[in-house]
């Protein structure tokens, strides 16, 4: 059992980080002009889409997300609006979170919301997938020993490396450096997909090492 959703799940992430691989190949060799850092925005934005249409597809279709006990069609459009609503929050949330680390409010805020909406398809997206829009399942999960199966713990190490990976990211920003990546947010994006990355190979590769030290139950 704990080989098969440590594969499975290393599957999963061998197909999302494609999405990402594809999402910066791609615009190269069909838009002309489009780089890193000279079209960022569009990068961001392609990245984000990619990892979003990415996650919904596999999720749904692996059938890792909680189940629902109702069926009924008003419920399950309940829980689309409140998805939708929670990952505007998330943008919300993310952009006043990085205006409150200095980054600038009004001179590059369509710069600094592109930066959270990255934030939130590489997060709280994935927490929506696996957990759906439960606020008690999401505090149980990123709280201590919370985690209840191997996509919980795959849930901690993706979200802390992504979101440790923006942060290390800000560092280079005030440096003198006059580098095309210092310019804001260039490296915090690059850092946060870089993390993201990072996740994606460390949670099973993690969860396998120390699958003998795990007595919570798989889903």
């Amino acid at each position: 059992m704990w080989d098969h959703e440590i594969r499975a799940m290393a599957s999963l992430h061998a197909i999302i980080a494609s999405s990402v691989f594809m999402a910066t190949v791609l615009p190269a060799v069909l838009l002309q002009g489009f780089s890193v850092y000279g079209t960022h925005l569009l990068w961001l934005y392609s990245v984000a889409g990619a990892v979003t249409v990415v996650n919904i597809a596999v999720f749904w279709l692996l059938g890792i997300s909680q189940p629902t006990k109702k069926h009924t069609l008003g419920y399950k459009l309940s829980r689309l609006v409140r998805s939708c609503l929670y990952l505007l929050l998330s943008c919300l949330f993310y952009h006043t979170v990085v205006v409150l680390y200095g980054a600038p409010l009004i001179e590059t805020a369509l710069e600094t919301f592109s930066l959270a909406v990255l934030l939130t398809s590489l997060t709280t997206l994935r927490c929506l997938c696996v957990l759906g829009p439960n606020v008690q399942a999401w505090i149980r999960v990123f709280s201590r020993h919370g985690a209840m199966s191997v996509w919980d713990t795959s849930l901690q190490i993706t979200v802390a490396c992504t979101l440790v990976g923006a942060w290390v990211g800000a560092f280079p920003i005030p440096l003198d450096w006059d580098r095309p990546w210092q310019v804001w947010p260039v490296s915090c994006s690059l850092g946060s997909v870089i993390g993201f990355l990072t996740g994606l190979v460390a949670a099973p590769a993690w969860i396998h090492y120390h699958r003998k030290q795990l007595t919570y139950k798989c889903k």
